[in-house]
């Protein structure tokens, strides 16, 4: 399947070219054409699938119709999203392959200013790409109006009920036109997220690509058993390989982000941390910083990761392992993309074995266990999910979806800051 054969606009085309997209993503083939219909989308599927590009190139080219019949610039589709990093990705998404039309569009999330994305808006746009937080406010001051939305994407809908922005994100569904086409996107469908989509879809085409219980096919995994004190040592004895040019690191705490880096900067080695107490001006200065190559280290919590999209990111390293398996399965996705190799490293300590027990069961992958090197923990004999020999194969659990626990009924753990 090439992107020729998607019936798309020859100027959408002609972006994709300029950007070397030629075959499109399992969720980019099943997507686009029921979009161009202008049918709903439920769609389920992780990071690093192609999903911004699934709803933005069909937007823009029904939009591009619209335009040429109606001849004036009104808000006629919402993205929302819940982080700002993420925000500013598909604004970028929307930039690159929308640069051969006529079609304008805005993006607006909270920590700035709000005046340059008024302007932008009082200029006319035909698409907005927006946080919740935001959104509300500029609604509230008559800035933005929804009532001529026709396309409406509800993005990251999992992390949106998260961050606690489920609320929010009815009160925007309140304001739309009851008459409109939606496309629902989520990595994972607890049981909120599922009657929150069953109530705003109407017949909507599914579409589930790479399970959340499947990690990147082309991700080498591995864990090293460490105690909790040795975790930064071990870290910067494995940063010694020249070899690992580019890394993002994960911690649970916005305060253990900023420390960790501290400690790679004393040893020498160019780090930087970003989480939801930075401006966001220091956020995406960071992330410029990680992507052009200036430093080597970026440090990141899960919210603030998510919208991270580098290329050719070869390494994910979890300083501290996550205390929901899905979470893990998401961090790792932001290496290997795009059929692209990758290595997730992840460090365990003894209070973080339950977690690789939930991950190892999620994944029914075989993780294996690194003991080549001078902080290895010697694995308890019951701990069963570390009992394995570096390479050797683990009977993999099936998993029965029948047998797990309830998305809202799971043992209680401590709250993950970030």
């Amino acid at each position: 399947m090439l992107f020729e054969n998607l019936n798309l606009s020859p100027s959408i085309l002609k972006a994709l070219k300029t950007e070397g997209y030629v075959h499109p993503t399992p969720i980019q083939e099943a997507s686009i054409p029921a979009i161009l219909e202008k049918k709903d989308l439920l769609g389920c599927a992780q990071t690093g699938t192609g999903k911004t590009a699934a709803f933005a190139l069909p937007i823009l080219h029904l939009l591009q119709a619209r335009e040429a019949a109606k001849g004036r610039k009104e808000i006629a589709a919402l993205i929302l999203t819940p982080t700002r990093e993420l925000a500013i990705q598909i604004s970028e998404s929307f930039s690159a392959y929308g640069k051969h039309t006529s079609l304008k569009h805005a993006v607006v999330f909270g920590g700035v200013s709000a005046h340059s994305q008024v302007t932008a808006i009082k200029g006319g746009i035909d698409i907005l790409v927006a946080t919740p937080g935001r959104l509300l406010d500029l609604m509230s001051q008559k800035v933005i109006s929804l009532q001529h939305i026709q396309l409406f994407v509800l993005d990251e809908a999992d992390r949106m009920l998260d961050m606690g922005f489920i609320n929010d994100v009815k009160k925007v569904i309140a304001k739309l036109p009851v008459k409109r086409q939606t496309l629902f996107f989520s990595a994972t469908m607890p049981p909120e997220i599922d009657k929150l989509a069953s109530t705003i879809l109407h017949n909507p085409v599914k579409v589930e690509v790479t399970p959340v219980s499947s990690t990147a096919e082309k991700v080498t995994q591995a864990v090293y058993s460490v105690e909790k004190k040795d975790k930064p040592a071990l870290l910067v004895h494995i940063l010694q390989n020249k070899e690992i040019k580019r890394v993002l690191v994960f911690t649970r705490t916005k305060y253990g982000a900023d420390k960790l880096a501290k400690v790679l900067n004393r040893a020498s080695i160019k780090a930087d941390a970003i989480h939801g107490n930075k401006t966001q001006n220091a956020r995406q200065k960071a992330l410029n910083n990680f992507k052009d190559g200036s430093i080597r280290v970026l440090v990141a919590t899960d919210i603030a990761a998510r919208g991270i999209d580098v290329e050719e990111l070869k390494y994910v390293i979890n300083f501290e392992l996550p205390n929901q398996p899905e979470t893990y399965v998401h961090r790792i996705g932001r290496t290997g993309r795009a059929g692209n190799q990758g290595t997730a490293l992840s460090f365990c300590d003894q209070e973080e074995q339950e977690y690789l027990r939930d991950i190892n069961k999620l994944t029914a992958q075989d993780i294996r266990i690194a003991e080549d090197h001078p902080y290895h923990l010697p694995v308890k004999k019951d701990a069963r999910a570390l009992n394995v020999k570096p390479g050797a194969a683990r009977p993999s659990e099936k998993k029965n979806s029948s047998r797990r626990r309830p998305f809202n009924k799971k043992k209680k753990r401590p709250a993950t800051a970030s």
